[in-house]
Order: C-alpha cells, then structure tokens, then sequence
C-alpha cells in the first residue's frame, strides 16, 4: 500500500490516482478517502491528479495512541504534501476535514496551496461558548461519545441515517449507501473516533480562516444534520476574504453521495478549472 511515516513513527495510508493539477481531499469523522472515491475518479477522468489520505486513527492508516487533534492532523497532512512534493495543490476538505484544510492553513501557510473547497465543513467553530452562541451545546458531544463508547456498530448505523438525510420524508437513499458508510467507518480505531469528537467539536478555526489568501469555494447543504449551515458555511463564508460560496437547498451533510453529488462534482470541476 501507498504509505508514508510520519515524524512520530506511524503510517499514513493515501490513494493517489491521475495525471495533471494536483486536488488533495480531506475526509469527515469517522470515514477515511473511501468516502471521496466519486470525487476522486471524476476529477481523475477531466484530467488531475487526486490524492487522498486516511486521517491517523482512520481507515489504513495506524490507529495511533497520540496526536489525534487538529494539530496533529494538519501536521501530518504537510508531512504528506512534502513527501509528495506537492505545489499549486487544490484542497478539498469535508467536515472534519475541512478544519484540516483550514488548520493547515493556519499553521502552514499557503505555499504550497492555490485553492481551497471547504465542504459541510466544521469551521469557524461548532461547540457553543461565549464567543459561539449559536454553536452546539456540550452535552450532545457528549452523547455521541458515550454512544460511541458503549456500542461503535449500532452508533455508526444511527448515525449514517441523518449524515445522508435518509430520515427525511421523500428520502431515496439507499440502504446500500448506509451500509457503506458503516463499513467504513468500522475501520476507524474507537480511541482515534473518540478523541476526534473533541478535534472537531471544540476547535476554534477562526484564526485560521483569516489567512487563508488563496480563492476559496465554500459548500453546504442547507439540510445540513450535522453541521448545521448556520453555525459554519454561513460563517466561514464571511470569515474568508473573497470566498464564493454554494448553498444546495435540501442538501444532507454527506452530499457527495446523494443524488446532488453530480451537481457538486460539476461545481467543483468549474472551481478548480476557474
């Protein structure tokens, strides 16, 4: 398999596919690059090159006992773009992976970026606090760990149901699709899923949305389950100087694999052409 090890000894599993720009994808918790294979046989079919890894703790990668935190995983994905040598590089990054994307940023600057795609993306922040009052209340991270904690399969089953928006009424989602997602996502160690609840939920991206200085595309469904539009796309899309922004009415948080996943893809494909 395609790996690299990282600086703190452990093996970073990524899918590199095509010839042409460079577009790297960022997954959401708790999926891995699985969850972008659409995306990445599309954009490799119009010509780029698509990389995809699995964050530490997911998929292929180690099940790694430390650094299972934004910092962590923004280090390891520049760790992955100087193996590769990767310039002018396209990121794409959803959900949890699309404060990847913005603590790349923050910590790495833009040298080696030129744009950016932030997808049903957890930034600039989603726990509430004095600062966030319309973010999410503790006590419902909370409960997705001790869910997760107590029983990961029948959790990861509940949970695929609002990630796609299969409980809304005319839903057509396939139950294929659900067990996909299960499947995936039973690849991610309990311990690395578990501490990524605290990477995601408590993260404050605002400082890091306001380096970003490369044109970025902001992207949400407004029937976003998970990560509510108002408390993120809204927001980053404000926070980030000359962001355009997308906003699919009806949209689930995990889009790219819904019936409004061709009309991403078309979206992206102008962007990254653009």
């Amino acid at each position: 398999m395609p790996t690299i090890t990282t600086s703190d000894g452990h093996e970073l599993y990524y899918k590199d596919w095509g010839e042409g720009p460079v577009v790297t994808f960022s997954h959401g918790w708790p999926l891995s690059s699985d969850a972008w294979s659409g995306q990445m046989l599309f954009l490799a079919q119009n010509g780029f090159r698509v990389i995809a890894h699995d964050r530490r703790g997911h998929g292929k990668s180690a099940q790694t006992s430390t650094r299972n935190d934004m910092d962590g995983y923004a280090d390891d994905l520049a760790e992955l773009f100087a193996a590769l040598d990767l310039l002018d590089i396209a990121m794409v990054g959803h959900s949890t992976g699309g404060g990847e994307v913005a603590r790349y940023i923050g910590r790495h600057g833009t040298g080696r970026v030129a744009k950016a795609v932030l997808l049903g993306a957890v930034p600039p922040g989603m726990l509430r606090s004095a600062d966030n009052p319309d973010g999410l209340p503790i006590e419902l991270f909370d409960g997705l760990r001790r869910d997760l904690a107590a029983n990961r399969s029948q959790f990861y089953r509940d949970f695929a149901v609002p990630f796609y928006g299969a409980n809304r009424p005319g839903a057509d989602i396939p139950q294929s699709l659900l067990d996909a997602f299960w499947l995936i996502s039973m690849q991610a160690g309990l311990k690395n899923a578990y501490e990524c609840i605290k990477a995601f939920s408590e993260s404050d991206f605002t400082e890091d949305l306001k380096k970003f200085d490369v044109p970025t595309l902001v992207v949400h469904g407004e029937d976003d389950q998970i990560v509510p539009i108002k408390d993120s796309g809204h927001k980053s899309a404000r926070l980030i100087a000359g962001a355009q922004s997308i906003f699919y009415p009806g949209a689930p948080h995990g889009l790219t694999a819904t019936r409004h996943a061709a009309q991403f893809n078309a979206d992206l494909l102008a962007f990254l052409r653009s």
